[in-house]
């Protein structure tokens, strides 16, 4: 495997090299480094758009996922990405409107013209600062344990870790937004490659579906429905995931960026409708994977099960092909993650075109220290830990849905309950607040109840 993963690996970074090389050139200013500099059309913006959503913790975490607590992982998954595509559609045609030809300096700079107040602003970037830190986090600790199982004895998991962000950060530097979107789209290809041979190559194994799902259901049957075998895929949890997961474009600044860099409205409805298919094409195979791990892998460790599964089983050449592109697949998401982090900074200090970019740098160095320290410290729980970050961001959702769709300012209102809120979500998963309100789940009152307050917040003003 080693001589196919060094031949691999090196057309992957001259591939890379190309890109930055083609971008750096093109770069004039600090919107040219931060947003791509152009507007992006329909194919390019749907490999970007997908590669950032759909990273490491699909292949890595969802077969884990699914293999544990069985196929209610799918059902909720496949469910709240199709009707994202409906709020991609929505909220993308307003959040146009919105910025209109004016320059795009994040969802911050933008929150703050909307509510006329600045507090808004720091509000949403401390949150997307807390709760992005994990969802970078488990994109380096994915691939740091993946290759601890591919290469045993070799470096540790710290190492890996610390590579992958040293990587990333020189890569992004050199290319800056433009090159991360050339190499999402690399990214987005092989991650579709490599999940559906796994998935065709453990159908293969069982014997098809139908003996696929026989032998699982001989395994345990509540695989095969929910709540599952722990019991953790509820009615609550579902739908706070699910709305957690209808927030993504809406809260999270890499994804509401790429709405706003799409050329015309028009290509941005043909790319949300292709966001759509290509999520099932993605998510599918890995309840595959998942239930093959079910039934061959029930009683080993994460990092036992992918390593068996992704590299042990399969070819030499493919399992190399794997590697390179989980390691695509990190880069890219957590890099796309840093540039809106730092085009969010550039905002609030409301820097301009020919201004110093050194504040811009040193967050996107602090937000990448941050995140390697969480990943060393992390669990394996990839999904879970997704899920945090899209349930912390997301408690911002209806803030930014009332700032955006308001022809006028909203008040402090609802900038204090959000901010309520949130701090609440993080005393709960301090286990410094009950885990439930009223009988529901904190996460899923506290996205209703702030979503409430939005409508009633919008119809007062509107008055």
């Amino acid at each position: 495997m080693l001589n196919y993963l060094l031949i691999i690996g090196t057309v992957y970074i001259l591939v890379l090299m190309f890109f930055s090389w083609r971008t750096k050139k093109n770069i004039k200013n600090s919107t040219d480094f931060m947003l791509g500099g152009s507007k992006i059309g329909v194919a390019i913006g749907l490999m970007t758009f997908a590669a950032t959503l759909f990273s490491t913790f699909t292949l890595l975490g969802m077969p884990d996922f699914s293999r544990i607590h069985g196929v209610g992982a799918w059902i909720f998954l496949a469910f709240s990405d199709a009707v994202m595509v409906f709020l991609i559609l929505w909220f993308g045609f307003y959040l146009r409107k919105r910025v209109g030809n004016s320059p795009y300096q994040g969802m911050s700079a933008l929150l703050q013209s909307c509510y006329q107040n600045r507090l808004v602003g720091y509000l949403y970037f401390t949150a997307v600062f807390l709760f992005l830190t994990p969802y970078i986090a488990i994109q380096i600790r994915g691939v740091a344990i993946f290759l601890v199982s591919a290469f045993p004895n070799f470096i540790p998991v710290w190492g890996w870790s610390i590579g992958i962000v040293l990587i990333m950060l020189i890569y992004s530097e050199l290319g800056g937004l433009k090159a991360i979107i050339y190499a999402d789209s690399l990214q987005g290809t092989l991650l579709l490659i490599v999940v559906w041979i796994v998935a065709f190559n453990c159908l293969n194994e069982v014997g098809g579906w139908s003996a696929l799902f026989e032998e699982v259901a001989s395994v345990d049957k509540k695989l095969l429905s929910t709540p599952g075998p722990t019991g953790l895929l509820s009615p609550q949890f579902l739908i706070a995931s699910a709305l957690a997961i209808l927030m993504i474009p809406v809260t999270q600044p890499q994804l509401s960026t790429r709405l706003v860099i799409m050329k015309n409205y028009n290509a941005l409805k043909k790319m949300a409708t292709s966001v759509g298919f290509f999520a099932i094409l993605v998510i599918l195979p890995t309840i595959i994977i998942g239930m093959y791990g079910a039934i061959f892998y029930a009683d080993a460790s994460t990092a036992e099960f992918l390593g068996s599964v992704l590299l042990n089983e399969q070819h030499e050449m493919i399992a190399a092909l794997i590697i390179i592109g989980l390691f695509a697949a990190a880069m890219s998401t957590s890099d796309s993650q840093l540039f809106a982090m730092g085009n969010e900074i550039k905002g609030l200090l409301r820097l301009k075109e020919n201004d110093n970019l050194r504040p811009i740098r040193l967050v996107i160095l602090l937000f990448a220290v941050s995140a390697l320290i969480f990943s060393l410290l992390s669990s394996d729980e990839l999904v879970l830990l997704a899920r945090l970050s899209f349930s912390g961001t997301a408690l911002m959702g209806p803030m930014i849905l009332l700032g955006i769709f308001s022809q006028k300012p909203q008040g402090f209102t609802m900038i204090f309950l959000s901010s309520i809120g949130l701090l609440i979500f993080i005393l709960s998963n301090l286990n410094l607040f009950p885990k439930e309100i009223f009988s529901l789940r904190t996460d899923l009152f506290l996205m209703l109840f702030l979503g409430f307050c939005a409508l009633v917040n919008y119809y007062l003003y509107k008055e």
